[in-house]
């Protein structure tokens, strides 16, 4: 009930944050206090909700659920921590209506994980930069679609929305940092994924690590071509888009596959 609880009011606070944001881009006005407030809140109530849907009295629930809502709590926090000194506020119009979703998923639907009852170290590490590398990494593919949007309305004269948003040249800066940044923890992340786990021939494992290791290699290719040749603008954008939909094919797709579609853990 708790968490049902906190879950409601997470998510009517991002609502909140959200309109006062929304409202703010139309009228093309500074930076709102109320709306960071709020979001400081929702992250606070969303932050008991997804613990809560996480370790419950039957173990570790690492479920499709569970999990979307703690990806999208950590992109919220990220996000959050990023705006007190970077532009990055419009993304709350995308960020805040993600997190909602999530919440609803984890209160509603009952998955067919089956929660488990121990975690190493080690595993739980691998968990944690696994969600802090999609965390970054899908703020960078928000940040490609915004780019590809502002460069359009450039290409197009519409100069009146575009205004609501930041530089085109700061939001290509923005991305490539959490690009680079998200690289790193995904890294990280393989690599304590072959030295923590055990047995690869569990359910989609195999899927998912051949998918986020193309992942890796596309975000690799791209962060060479950023530095070797000056890749820039829609063809970063691209290739950013590119990554992103194969990390969440090969872990959220098999996860999709396997417990909604099949019923497996």
């Amino acid at each position: 009930m708790l968490m049902v609880t906190s879950g409601v009011a997470a998510s009517l606070c991002y609502l909140a944050a959200t309109g006062l944001q929304l409202q703010r881009m139309l009228k093309g006005s500074g930076t709102d206090g109320r709306v960071k407030l709020l979001a400081a809140l929702a992250i606070i109530l969303h932050g008991f909700t997804a613990y809560k849907g996480f370790i419950n009295t039957s173990g570790y629930d690492l479920g499709i659920y569970p999990m979307l809502s703690l990806m999208s709590l950590s992109i919220g926090a990220i996000v959050l921590i990023s705006s007190l000194r970077r532009p990055v506020d419009n993304l709350f119009v995308f960020v805040f209506p993600l997190a909602i979703s999530t919440i609803i998923l984890q209160i509603v639907l009952k998955g067919d994980y089956t929660p488990l009852q121990n975690i190493t170290g080690g595993i739980f590490s691998h968990i944690a930069l696994s969600i802090i590398a999609y965390s970054l990494l899908t703020i960078a593919a928000a940040q490609a679609l915004l780019l590809s949007l502002g460069d359009n309305m450039l290409r197009h004269h519409q100069l009146v929305i575009l205004r609501n948003l930041p530089p085109l040249e700061t939001m290509e800066h923005l991305m490539f940092e959490m690009i680079w940044a998200g690289l790193v923890f995904l890294t990280l992340s393989i690599g304590s994924g072959f030295v923590f786990l055990d047995d690869f021939s569990g359910p989609g494992l195999i899927h998912h690590t051949a998918i986020t290791l193309a992942a890796w290699i596309v975000f690799m290719v791209l962060a060479w071509g950023r530095y070797q040749l000056g890749w820039r603008g829609a063809i970063a954008s691209r290739w950013t888009l590119f990554g992103f939909v194969l990390l969440v094919l090969g872990y959220f797709g098999s996860k999709l596959v396997l417990e909604v579609i099949l019923g497996k853990s």
